[in-house]
């Protein structure tokens, strides 16, 4: 009876520690190691109290088989941390097309939140937000129904099957990425305007250098269109988070 506990105990902890690896937020490179290992582990436990009958008749079969259906495990658990990943991916990509449209990508890069590469500090600042509104909105409970669903979409006896997951991450992306346009798409107009206009003025006085005189207008129209719609941005992102990642 122990070893079946314990052997239902790590089964569930595969799956919920890969999961809780890759997710965003939690899976960020700024959480201690020990901090996660815990988080997943006391999760883990809390939901084998709930998935008993589901779990613990597949802890008592022959070793090879355990380690088939541990393998599968992992990767489940990774499948589901990497659909909301690919989505957090998808805004920090467009926070710093954001920085580039706008003319503010020159200002330095800074440590990113989610991730250890430098990024800018604009796009560092929309990733965080858009990551506290996520968490304010519940996302982390959101992620742990997902892997209570998961056991009744893939069973433990299913095993991975990989077909789907590619189908998934794909689906995934396809869809962040037609979301993540149509929020970046005021931003993209005003790029093509304010560029075309000051083209068009440099053609008229080519002696001035209109790009240095230019810029900080640029950057200024930029913030100012960033300010009035920050909030409608943070609000469609969180809207097209959930369904996408944990409905969808």
């Amino acid at each position: 009876m122990l070893e079946t506990a314990v052997l239902a105990a790590f089964l569930a902890f595969c799956r919920v520690g890969a999961c809780f690896m890759l997710m965003p937020g939690l899976g960020s490179a700024r959480i201690p190691m020990q901090v996660r290992l815990f988080v997943a582990i006391g999760a883990s436990l809390a939901l084998l109290a709930h998935l008993w009958d589901i779990i613990a008749p597949h802890a008592s079969g022959q070793p090879d088989a355990l380690l088939l259906l541990i393998g599968s495990e992992l990767l489940i658990g990774a499948l589901i941390g990497l659909v909301a990943r690919f989505y957090m991916l998808a805004l920090q990509f467009i926070g710093s097309a954001i920085t580039m449209l706008i003319g503010f990508g020159t200002a330095g890069a800074h440590v990113a939140i989610e991730e250890s590469e430098p990024q800018p500090a604009l796009a560092a600042m929309i990733s965080f937000a858009a990551l506290m509104l996520l968490f304010v909105l519940d996302f982390h409970h959101a992620i742990i129904q997902a892997l209570v669903a998961s056991y009744r979409l893939a069973p433990i006896d299913a095993l991975f099957d990989a077909q789907s997951a590619l189908t998934d991450l794909s689906d995934t992306l396809s869809q962040a990425f037609f979301v993540m346009i149509r929020l970046a798409s005021p931003f993209v107009a005003y790029a093509i305007l304010i560029n075309l206009a000051f083209g068009l003025i440099n053609k008229l006085t080519p002696q001035i250098p209109i790009y240095f005189i230019s810029l900080p207008f640029v950057i200024a129209g930029g913030l100012v269109l960033l300010y009035f719609g920050i909030g409608t941005f943070l609000a469609l992102f969180a809207d097209g988070f959930f369904p996408t990642t944990i409905g969808g």
